[in-house]
């Protein structure tokens, strides 16, 4: 027996609690992990909360990030006691995740922890930073530099808005904040923002084109706020869109792509190829100082996960939540 988050759907309903569970529902996998530490993504908290169709079968351990020590391996690749981190692979959807103590996964699924980052510090970053990380590297190999003008962050308060002001702001880039929250424009300045305007500004419906303004943006709403930043992106920017807080519709025109040859990068990181997970967390550790784990993230233990993932759903929680679960 574990201790986890289970998530459950029978004649009852649908309910996740923190109970006991039996290693017999582990599925199967070449690398037994015992967790030390997990994350709740904005993912977790839909597949908690029932508010998503996150989860596709059950029982379910949510969580899709976690970090741990190898406790069984059948694979050559890692050891028994080398520290391993994953991110996504559907785990904690369609696979047990990292919200409980235990877990048992697919080898190629594990990279090893990098050196530059302890457990904690790495589910810090979680999902989240590693996106935030990815963005920025499809900015940069779309030819944006420091000097093409201002990037756009939206969802600014959120975990990948967060890590996206941080990295940007450390690499040179002029970063302006979106946010429902303007009470919290001086944390979004600490990390590096040098403006901070009102969501509210992006996210009702606009023009097919508008006022050139942004030589970039990392966008995780969607919807017409993604719209809009894609119809105010100068000529030649580049938009990295990685989220749909505010929907998964993308209700706009082709006007900014073919007049403006503005381009529109998807950023997926659940399945990204194992080449492109280790460039990321390699880049991470060269940029981010110890101080941004401090302003971005705060930690809970297993117990409090549930009640924090509704205040999530309800846009109550500034950047990262890292689980403690040992």
């Amino acid at each position: 027996m574990f201790h986890g988050i289970l998530i459950e759907k029978d004649e009852q309903g649908y309910r996740a609690s923190v109970k006991d569970i039996d290693e017999s529902l582990l599925p199967e996998g070449d690398v037994t992990v015992n967790v030390s530490h997990s994350t709740l993504n904005y993912k977790d908290a839909l597949a908690i909360t029932g508010k998503g169709p996150v989860v596709r079968t059950f029982p379910m351990v949510p969580g899709i990030d976690l970090v741990g020590t190898v406790e069984h391996s059948d694979c050559e690749r890692f050891n028994v006691g080398d520290s391993v981190l994953l991110n996504g692979f559907g785990v904690g959807e369609a696979h047990c995740g990292g919200l409980a103590q235990k877990a048992r996964l697919k080898s190629e699924w594990l990279i090893p922890l990098p050196k530059a980052f302890s457990p904690r510090q790495a589910m810090a970053i979680g999902t989240a930073g590693y996106t935030a990380m990815l963005c920025v590297i499809a900015l940069e190999k779309n030819g944006i530099t420091p000097d093409k003008g201002e990037i756009l962050v939206t969802g600014a308060n959120g975990g990948v808005g967060s890590f996206s002001i941080a990295i940007l702001s450390k690499l040179g880039y002029n970063v302006v904040a979106s946010t429902g929250r303007m009470e919290e424009a001086e944390y979004l300045k600490n990390l590096g923002a040098t403006e901070v305007i009102e969501r509210q500004t992006l996210s009702e419906p606009g023009r097919p084109l508008a006022r050139e303004r942004w030589a970039g943006a990392i966008d995780s709403a969607g919807s017409h706020t993604l719209a809009n930043v894609c119809a105010s992106t100068k000529y030649g920017g580049v938009v990295a869109a990685c989220g749909l807080a505010q929907g998964m519709d993308f209700p706009a025109s082709v006007a900014p792509f073919i007049l403006r040859g503005v381009t529109l990068a998807g950023i997926d990181s659940v399945m990204r190829p194992l080449e492109d997970r280790i460039e990321a967390w390699q880049r991470l550790g060269d940029i981010l100082e110890p101080s941004v784990f401090e302003d971005i993230s705060a930690d809970i233990s297993l117990s409090d996960a549930v009640d924090v993932a509704t205040d999530l759903i309800a846009g109550k929680v500034r950047g990262r939540v890292v689980v403690n679960i040992s």
